[in-house]
């Protein structure tokens, strides 16, 4: 059997080593097309790779160990941590990657890809990042249409509020925290009845072979937890978009960024719009 954490006789460390001083020295001429890429590349790696070694498990139980999935494995985290030091030297280059690898949860690839993604000259204000990122509750995507968002981005915002989440109770946080205070305040509002239209909406698109907890919790003109969960995570992932576009709208232009529409324009309340 072999060890999926032991590097198989195949490769060379010295030749790993190697790449991946000459892939480092690459990160500084890397281009946003190319880091773009590399992101997307790392997070369909580090998928397989999860796979992979959730199957070698399975086939270790059954007495049936395979040593070629195993080798696979091995290969697709080599490339995984390859290509993290790449983006670890280019966001690190970058003053917005500083800043927000500065950020309790927000590491060098999450930054890199960032930076990939979000040009700030598209971005006159940070609803415009919220859109892109499909954070915009009011924009649809209906059948037949082109994605009205940036899917890339959209799994980064995702990451970003799983992260906030895991990060929450380090006193070092602050998005976590700001996720847990939203939390609260959502459990607050569907307790008193405030969700009640969007639980009956839930409801009606409900099958009745769905989960009768669920479905009961609807029927009584609450969310369920799962629901307020994403409320707060993806409130406090807007939070700190808002930021991250208020400091690079200042570090672009050397000036305050103008305010989302509904807030500078319609004068609503920013707690409410994020």
């Amino acid at each position: 059997m072999v060890d999926i954490l032991e590097t198989p006789p195949e490769v060379s460390l010295e030749a790993v080593k190697r790449l991946t001083r000459d892939l480092r020295n690459a990160a500084k001429n890397l281009g946003i097309r190319e880091a773009r890429y590399l992101v997307d590349t790392y997070y369909a790696l580090q998928g397989f790779r999860v796979a992979s070694g959730n199957q070698y498990h399975a086939l270790s139980k059954g007495q049936e160990p395979s040593e070629v999935v195993s080798w696979l494995v091995v290969q697709m985290e080599t490339l995984e941590n390859q290509i993290r030091a790449v983006l670890d030297k280019w966001s690190a280059a970058q003053p917005m990657g500083e800043w927000s690898r500065n950020i309790t949860g927000i590491g060098p690839v999450i930054s890199a890809g960032l930076l990939a993604n979000i040009d700030i000259e598209k971005a006159p204000t940070v609803g415009h990042i919220w859109r892109f990122a499909g954070l915009d509750p009011t924009r649809k995507w209906n059948k037949g249409e082109k994605r009205p968002f940036n899917a890339s981005l959209k799994r980064l915002c995702w990451l970003i509020g799983e992260s906030f989440v895991k990060v929450s109770n380090n006193p070092k946080d602050i998005y976590g925290h700001r996720y847990l205070q939203r939390k609260e305040y959502e459990s607050k509002k569907n307790e008193n009845g405030d969700y009640a239209d969007q639980a009956k909406a839930f409801l009606a698109r409900m099958r009745k072979r769905d989960a009768k907890d669920l479905i009961k919790t609807l029927e009584s003109g609450r969310l369920p937890q799962a629901a307020l969960h994403a409320r707060a995570k993806r409130w406090s992932v807007k939070l700190f978009l808002s930021h991250w576009h208020a400091e690079a709208y200042r570090r672009h232009y050397g000036q305050q960024p103008p305010n989302p529409y509904p807030i500078g324009i319609l004068g609503h309340d920013p707690s409410h719009q994020i």
